[in-house]
């Protein structure tokens, strides 16, 4: 450590062009908060109001900073506020960097006194304290300490990726949603199906529908879409519902009036009346229905509710249902009024699922244009080849050979980054499990048969070959796993790859009939 305490000395205007910066989200709204004023500013850079007006004149007279009349949220009279232009933006930016590496000395968990540079000192303290906060206490006090109280509650960041899977209801302050889309894995590819869910949500098409069979990454892919979303509308409010099995209609509604803000203290139109008093009861869907459209549609008492959050009320609401197929059955009226809200209502929808939703006419979907599909299939040969070629993989594992066999399924893929294996077994008990265990037998005896073919299969040929009688069935069509496709019937391939593991008499068999 050097010797003395290092010297640490911060202009008026650099304080409040790092302030301003700060803040910078606030720029041109109707309303803003109280930091955006003089008395706010003053505050935040430690100085006296008339200080904050000296500068300003400056910082205006040099283009960096406009001066605005704006109402402040929570007072009742306009009031003169300043804001950052882009050369003030540029030079915040830039007196960032170079205040940065200023030193400051701390002294940590352990007691022991750190001189480091001002930029790293949040994360030494464990604060979420800003480079202002930091240099103004080292330039005022000398040391920082942590665990001090005015650093607000210690915040620990576990770092690091998160293990492989959904995500784990019942968690936070929200029972049963999230209000941001939860941390996964990296995605590989997709760019295309990114771009259709940027054009989709841009495009102001009301609902959507990613779809596919199970583990192919559709959770994933919108989870890692919507934080992109979310850092060009950092105001957009989002609800991430995973739907569980034994998830009814009146869990969900209720879950959606508290994201939209009511509560016993706020219900204009009585919606708490719409739900059950009785346990087990059913939801009153036609009257949930108009009254949570009549609110939705009323601006005025919209921004009362917000008009104490940050950035007012959103320009969104943003519905996010994962696994909705596990409720398709359960809330097929409430899922179809959703629908019907957000026509008319500033929500949008997006659903998750392993199947494709009959909650809808499929006008909807081609003729009107207010549902959007988005089938998930694996990854191309092309992303696989990508992936691949960032491991370190054994000589003799091929990529043609690993995609033929795989279909670009993602979760395998990952095991085969984990341990090295193209079908490893973990996969291939993760397609028993969740797609082939609660098939009926003859389902699965028509797609073990058309597995042995090595192209699609006419429908009438398929069916002589297992003794089917009538249409394709309709519960593999659904769930994708057998396609109807021109040349004829054929399915995912990394369920093909399952069902040649059967060998032997019964293969045979099959082979034989299909030919």
């Amino acid at each position: 450590m050097s010797e003395g305490l290092p010297k640490v000395s911060v202009a008026v205007q650099d304080r409040i062009l790092l302030h301003l910066a700060e803040h910078i989200a606030q720029n041109d709204r109707y309303v803003v908060g109280f930091e955006m004023t003089r008395p706010g500013i003053a505050e935040a850079c430690a100085q006296h109001p008339p200080n904050v007006s000296r500068t300003m004149r400056s910082l205006i007279r040099d283009e960096k900073v406009t001066e605005h009349t704006r109402t402040v949220r929570g007072e009742d009279r306009r009031q003169k506020t300043w804001q950052l232009t882009q050369q003030g933006l540029d030079a915040a930016q830039k007196l960032s960097e170079r205040l940065g590496t200023t030193k400051v000395l701390l002294r940590n968990q352990d007691g022991e006194l750190l001189e480091v540079e001002a930029s790293e000192a949040p994360s030494r303290l464990s604060a979420d304290i800003s480079l202002l906060q930091v240099l103004l206490h080292a330039q005022h006090e000398g040391v920082l300490t942590y665990g001090d109280i005015r650093f607000g509650v210690i915040s620990k960041n576990d770092g690091g990726l998160p293990k492989p899977g959904r995500l784990t209801p019942m968690t936070g302050a929200h029972a049963t949603y999230h209000n941001k889309p939860p941390v996964t894995r990296p995605v590989h590819g997709r760019v295309d199906e990114l771009q259709n869910l940027h054009e989709w949500f841009d495009d102001r098409v009301p609902c959507a529908v990613v779809h596919g069979i199970a583990g192919i990454g559709k959770s994933t892919l919108v989870a890692h879409w919507l934080s992109q979303r979310v850092e060009d509308d950092p105001y957009l409010s989002i609800c991430w519902y995973p739907c569980q099995p034994w998830d009814r209609s009146l869990g969900l509604a209720t879950s959606l009036l508290h994201r939209f803000g009511v509560d016993e203290s706020h219900d204009p139109y009585n919606l708490i009346e719409t739900l059950p008093l009785t346990p087990g009861g059913s939801v009153d869907v036609d009257s949930w229905r108009r009254r949570l459209l009549s609110y939705l549609t009323d601006a005025r008492t919209i921004r009362e509710r917000y008009k104490n959050e940050a950035g007012g009320p959103p320009p969104y609401w943003l519905i996010v249902l994962d696994d909705v197929h596990h409720m398709e059955d359960n809330a097929k009226d409430l899922l179809g009024a959703l629908i019907q809200i957000s026509l008319k209502a500033p929500l949008r929808l997006l659903f998750i699922s392993r199947t494709t939703l009959r909650i809808y006419d499929r006008r909807d979907v081609h003729t009107r244009k207010l549902v959007r599909e988005m089938p998930l299939s694996g990854l191309s040969l092309e992303d696989t080849k990508h992936w691949l070629d960032q491991l370190e993989l054994d000589s003799s594992i091929g990529i043609d050979k690993v995609h033929e066999a795989t279909g670009g399924h993602p979760l395998a893929l990952e095991l085969l980054e984990l341990y090295g294996q193209a079908t490893h077994e973990d996969w291939l008990r993760f397609m028993d499990e969740e797609i082939l265990t609660g098939l009926p037998e003859q389902e699965l005896e028509l797609l073990s048969t058309l597995s042995v073919s090595e192209k699609p299969v006419p429908w009438d040929r398929l069916a002589n070959a297992v003794g089917w009688s009538g249409n394709p069935p309709e519960n593999l069509i659904k769930h994708g796993l057998l396609l109807e496709l021109g040349e004829g019937m054929w399915l995912h391939e990394a369920l093909r790859e399952r069902l040649l593991r059967d060998v032997g008499d019964a293969m045979e068999e099959r082979r034989m009939r299909i030919e």
